[in-house]
Order: C-alpha cells, then structure tokens, then sequence
C-alpha cells in the first residue's frame, strides 16, 4: 500500500489553514466530518456519555462536535489539535456559545499527547486520524491516557477495497493524508496495545452517498462563490478533489470506518 515518506506536520497545517479549511466546511458545516450532527450522536450513543465524563478529542478541528456533546450530554471536552488557525478558532468559537468552562482546546501532537497517563473517560476522533502519521502511535497514546475501563470511539476515512497505488496516492495527495489505515487495520492497531474491539462497522455505503451532497456544493451550489473567493485553479482542484474521491467510494475503494473499543 503506498505511503508517503517526505510527509511532514506543515503539510497538513497549510492545508487546513488555507482554502481547503474553508471549502471543507462549506461542504461539510462546522462539524468537518460526513454525515455531520447525526453520525456525532451515533457516536455519543454508542459511546454513552454521561454528565462529568472528560473526554479528549484527538484532532478537534473547529469544535463543533465538542460543544455539540457538551450541551447534549454534560460532558467536558479536551480538544488536540496541530494546526494553530483551527485551535484558535475553536476557542473564539467555544467562548462566544458560552461553552468556554467546559471546553478546552490546546495544541500538541496525537503521537506525543501532552497529557498524563490514565486521564480521560473517553477518547474520541471523527474522520481525522488519517492525517496521523504514525497510526500505531497514535493508538497508543489513547490507550496510555485513558482511564482504565474507558472507551475509544472514533470513525476514519479508510482503504475498504482494492486501489492501484497511483490512484491512492493521488487521493492522498489531495487531502494531505500520509497514509489511510484499512478497515481491519485499525482493528488490529487497537487490540496490539490492549484495547477490546466492541465494535467495527465499515459505513463506505453511507460514506458514499455524503459525497453527493459535496459534488452538488462545490460543482452547483457554491461554485460562483468559490471561484469568486478563491480563484479558479482553486475551483478546479476543489472540483478533482470531490469528483474523484466520489468515484472511489461509489467503488468501494476507500470508505469510512466506525469503531468502538474499551481499554
């Protein structure tokens, strides 16, 4: 399976701190992942947050499902993130809903993660480990400042099928992504350092139908708006970007991944 090997932390902080940040919540709202609010409460339910649990959500990017599970669920939130625009961001944000007390966001490494041992009740992650470069190391992390008995629950872009390198290197390339773990490959990450697998769904097919929705804003919707704003060498590659990354999961070559493990 292709890799990156020149891969390095600014290449995902440029590409979040540019166009691409703003075009992905265009597409997706505040939230930044598929299937927005409703796939966060999935992962609430199946997690089964309480008032007073502290969860950590590793890659927090805006904040938006942080302040969604605070106000829903009683939680307290620790948000990581690498990219400065995005922590910066979530905190002005988090502060004008009035959520600041209850919700933290700091800078630091889902590799070398600046917390104790044995300190969250949940770990929790939605659509962006897959610009981790170590996934090994990031799951190991969890494990580490998780509380035993505590649950990991996250959902990730995925390798779901048969791809030619060039094609997954292609798609790579145009989300930032180092390498994409598999559907078992997480799996088999989560159970090396400890963890009980509860539960893994391959969710491609509704993964897919997401990128409908994307195709519409970027090539209908938001297109004058978008090349207006950002010019059209930007247009075009937004364009590339959601019509070819569409195609491969109508295929089921890349798709999304949910799961759920306790420590």
């Amino acid at each position: 399976m292709f890799k990156r090997t020149d891969f390095k932390e600014s290449d995902v902080q440029g590409f979040y701190s540019g166009p691409a940040g703003s075009l992905w919540e265009l597409c997706m709202t505040e939230e930044i992942h598929s299937g927005g609010k409703e796939t966060t409460n999935v992962m609430a339910k199946a997690l089964g947050l309480k008032p007073g649990m502290h969860v950590l959500d590793v890659c927090s990017a805006l904040g938006a499902p942080a302040r969604h599970i605070v106000k829903d669920h009683g939680v307290r939130v620790t948000g990581l993130d690498f990219t400065d625009a995005y922590n910066e961001e979530a905190n002005k944000r988090t502060k004008a809903a009035g959520l600041d007390k209850s919700i933290l966001f700091v800078r630091g490494n889902a590799m070398d993660m600046p917390f104790p041992a044995e300190t969250f009740d949940i770990i929790w992650g939605q659509e962006a480990w897959c610009h981790v470069l170590d996934k090994d190391k990031l799951i190991a992390e969890a494990f580490r400042v998780l509380k035993p008995g505590g649950k990991l629950g996250f959902t990730d872009w995925i390798v779901t099928g048969q791809i030619a390198d060039a094609e997954l290197k292609g798609l790579m390339e145009m989300m930032a992504f180092p390498n994409m773990q598999s559907f078992t490959g997480w799996q088999e990450a989560m159970k090396k350092v400890g963890f009980k697998v509860l539960d893994a769904k391959d969710e491609t097919e509704a993964y897919a139908r997401c990128w409908d929705d994307y195709v519409r804003t970027v090539t209908k919707d938001a297109k004058e708006g978008i090349i207006k704003a950002n010019g059209p060498d930007i247009y075009a590659f937004a364009e590339k970007l959601v019509t070819d990354w569409r195609a491969a999961a109508y295929a089921h070559k890349v798709g999304r991944g949910f799961y759920i493990a306790q420590k």
